[in-house]
């Protein structure tokens, strides 16, 4: 009888941000002969996770629940998931999967994990009485939970792995740099600038921490300095999120003609390659926003703020600018100088397309992840793993060396 297939489970909060994240990596390990099955909160994306062969498995979980009860209730039902499902390998993506998941592996007896924080979230940036609250509870559990034995953790930038190493939160050999959850470089061309009014897109959920009013003010400062642009916003609030702009607000905005507010869009290419620079003002803990990588594959500048996950896609002067958060100024200033230059647009455009191809392409994401599966199942002798060849480690993404770094020469819905 032949040995049965290495099983990974995805365990994640929402359907759509499965779909928008992390299907390419589910689809390349189905495709290197994972078993695969995704456990989520069924929403509007569950026949697309289907049509993928995956075995989807609902968990009705609440991103912002506080009744420990409930809280109690959904960890021992993942819990009895994981022992009825017996997966090989548990990936959790998000702080409340990391540590539910992790505590369902140690009572269903799942060898390995790999927690993937993608960023600190509401709770880790915002300064709101609520976000105070929580932050010391779910740092209490990351210390505990994040890194037991036989994990990996996953960080999408230098600075969240730097920060949770010298914190104490992870095991330097257990931390992994896997930047991003990449980018479609087919899908996402360069194409010439369209002729007319220059426009600026910010591509997000409407959060507060995603630096919208920032954004707004910066546009009534450059139209107040008469420099022709339009500022166009383009996402939907997020109800599980605390942090979530009111739709009447972005409406109030938008009949301020100073922004346009074009809600969840689709045709998140498109709207690329129709605009003329690329905007992310987020004090919010990103990972690595996906929504500027798509700017660098689309051959957009990128005006951001100088934080975490955002510096880790913008070259300061080289592919955009990087401002301080929570500055308008600095930010009209950034904003006026791409404005007011083609060439510049043109040459920072381009570099951030190479950066795309080199660094940060769906494919070098999937390879090193499927490299970090094999390297933890490779003692599992009743599983079937993929063969490794021709799927070694791309240059760009760091291994299991925390202090590795980058080569320097080589749905809208949005982190």
């Amino acid at each position: 009888m032949n040995a049965k297939r290495a099983h990974i489970l995805y365990f994640v909060t929402e359907d759509w941000f499965f779909c928008s994240h992390f299907i390419e990596r589910a689809i390349a390990a189905r495709q290197a002969g994972y078993q695969v099955s995704v456990l989520t909160r069924v929403r509007a994306h569950g026949d697309r996770i289907r049509a993928e062969g995956f075995k989807l498995i609902p968990l009705e979980i609440h991103r912002k629940g506080l009744n420990p009860f409930r809280e109690l209730s959904t960890i021992l039902e993942v819990a009895r998931i994981y022992r009825r499902e017996q997966p090989d390998l548990v990936h959790h993506f998000a702080l409340k999967p990391i540590i539910y998941g992790t505590l369902a592996s140690w009572l269903a007896a799942i060898k390995h994990c790999v927690n993937a924080p993608v960023g600190m979230g509401f709770v880790f940036s915002s300064s709101s009485r609520l976000a105070r609250l929580i932050r010391p509870i779910m740092q209490l559990s990351l210390r505990a939970l994040l890194n037991p034995p036989g994990s990996r953790v996953v960080f999408e930038n230098a600075d969240d792995l730097a920060e949770s190493i010298k914190g104490g939160l992870v095991r330097p050999k257990a931390a992994v740099l896997i930047r991003g959850a990449g980018v479609d470089t087919l899908d996402f061309q360069p194409r010439p600038e369209p002729e007319g009014i220059p426009k600026v897109v910010l591509v997000a959920r409407m959060l507060w921490e995603k630096g919208i009013s920032e954004f707004v003010e910066a546009a009534r400062r450059l139209r107040a300095r008469h420099i022709a642009a339009r500022l166009l916003l383009v996402g939907a609030p997020d109800p599980e999120n605390p942090a979530a702009i009111p739709v009447a607000q972005l409406q109030a905005w938008a009949e301020e003609n100073v922004v346009e507010w074009w809600g969840q869009r689709s045709d998140v290419a498109e709207i690329l390659a129709d605009s003329h620079i690329v905007c992310l003002p987020s004090y919010y803990r990103e990972g690595l926003p996906k929504a500027l990588l798509e700017a660098l594959a689309a051959g957009r500048p990128v005006v951001a703020t100088d934080a975490p996950g955002c510096r880790e896609a913008v070259r300061h002067g080289d592919n955009g600018f990087l401002v301080p958060d929570r500055d308008p100024e600095a930010l009209t200033n950034a904003l006026a100088t791409l404005l007011g230059d083609p060439a510049l647009r043109q040459r920072m455009g381009a570099s951030g397309r190479r950066r795309a191809e080199t660094e940060f392409a769906s494919p070098l994401v999937c390879e090193a992840t499927l490299g970090l599966y094999r390297e933890l199942l490779t003692d599992e002798k009743h599983a079937t793993l993929p063969d490794a060849a021709g799927l070694d480690r791309p240059p760009g993404i760091a291994g299991t060396d925390p202090l590795a770094t980058p080569d320097p020469v080589r749905s809208n819905r949005r982190s």
